[in-house]
């Protein structure tokens, strides 16, 4: 099925071109200062405090709804089902500029500020977020590239998302290092112009799908966390990269989930990112760029378990009334709301402060605990009012067609 999107994007007359920057002038979304290159910029084109939308803010906003409306939702439940990787989805959000917004202008992306991210990756979020996190995940190992990457790095990997549909990966999390990145004992040793990188990666999202990865080696053994690794780019049909089973989540299960081991695997000096020692600065770096949008899937998320639970409580009768108008679940769905709505703020406030120049570490942070602390809770407690179909996997197929109904309605 072709969404109304497809359909509009052909009669722009776009041809074969493949430039995100092309296809979103075909959609009417031109660029108009989406993030602010610094706090003065922010500070001088600001007219008080304000939480509406820019006109470009919305229209990314609706894209993504609509997108998530006819693409997603109808096939999320299978994807669910068969855990394949759902390419034919990416590819046609590719097509619409929904992946890889945040590439600046000169590689050929939209240089999208991280809360139009936010705005997107909810929306697709509330579709599926396994689909959802099969598209934020290029962002992700993208995003040291960004702010590190020389310009022939730049050109050479950015470009290369923006001309294809392809998928990469971030390297970090091992076996026995997730949180703690300073455990992580992947190697990278130096031979002469290029770099040896042997380890094992974990929990690699992409990792079976990806064009290239970015890895965290460990090239100084002897030094401090915050100067003992490198980031490195790795082409993924490099001699030596053993690709590891799909992992099979109880959730997200479409989203390609596996382990990565690298076997002295011979690295180009020129796809060293910066310099050496500054990768964990790097890896952390990039994490104030993407942990906003991880909270905006959980915002999504959430949003769709609560929209679920409302169509249920208002069809669901127990002595005599809707369950909706029990006062034990009402309450519940109100602090659903609640939650809700403050993930959200607390999410755009993330995603504001970056796009203005200033560090966000600690709302980052915020957003996505607070965000994803919640989320869990909204599901819980869904599947608290739907009672014994909440446990069960034939509801949660036969709800799509309430959920679809209720965001055409809110469109």
């Amino acid at each position: 099925m072709r969404s109304a999107l497809v359909s509009s994007r052909r009669a722009a007359n776009l041809g074969s071109s493949r430039s995100a920057l092309t296809r979103a002038a075909a959609l009417g979304l031109s660029r108009r200062g989406a993030a602010f290159s610094t706090a003065s910029d922010a500070e001088e084109m600001a007219e008080g405090y304000s939480l509406a939308l820019s006109e470009e803010q919305q229209a990314f906003k609706e894209l993504a709804r609509k997108f998530a409306a006819e693409e997603v939702i109808p096939v999320a439940a299978e994807y669910d089902k068969t855990m394949e990787f759902p390419r034919p989805v990416f590819n046609k959000a590719w097509e619409l500029g929904l992946v890889n917004t945040h590439i600046p202008e000169a590689y050929g992306g939209l240089g999208l500020g991280c809360l139009e991210g936010c705005l997107i990756g909810e929306e697709l979020a509330y579709g599926c977020t396994g689909i959802m996190t099969a598209m934020e995940a290029n962002g992700l190992a993208e995003a040291p590239v960004i702010i590190s990457a020389s310009h022939e790095q730049k050109a050479k990997y950015l470009g290369r998302m923006t001309e294809e549909p392809l998928q990469a990966a971030y390297c970090v999390t091992e076996p026995g290092a997730g949180s703690d990145v300073g455990a992580a004992k992947t190697t990278a040793v130096k031979k002469g112009d290029e770099w040896v990188i042997s380890g094992n990666k974990m929990w690699i999202t992409n990792g079976g799908v990806a064009n290239w990865y970015f890895v965290l080696a460990k090239t100084d053994s002897s030094a401090k966390t915050g100067a003992a690794f490198t980031g490195f780019i790795v082409d993924g049909d490099s001699a030596g990269i053993t690709v590891g089973r799909k992992e099979i989540n109880m959730g997200q299960r479409c989203s390609d989930t596996r382990g990565i081991t690298f076997d002295e695997v011979v690295v180009p000096d020129a796809n060293r990112l910066g310099a050496v020692g500054e990768g964990f600065k790097i890896a952390m770096g990039a994490f104030d760029h993407t942990r906003p949008p991880v909270a905006s899937g959980a915002v999504g998320l959430a949003r769709r378990a609560m929209d679920e639970a409302i169509v249920y409580a208002t069809q669901r009768q127990t002595m005599g009334a809707p369950i909706a108008q029990h006062q034990a679940v009402s309450f519940m769905i109100a602090e659903m709301a609640m939650g809700i709505e403050a993930s959200r703020l607390l999410t755009h406030k993330a995603a504001y402060e970056i796009d203005c120049g200033r560090k966000n570490t600690m709302f980052a942070s915020m957003a996505k605990g607070f965000a994803g602390d919640h989320c869990n809770k909204v599901c819980a407690d869904a599947v608290q009012i739907f009672g014994g179909n909440g446990f069960n996997t034939e509801c949660a197929t036969a709800a799509t067609p309430c959920s679809l109904a209720r965001v055409k309605r809110h469109a």
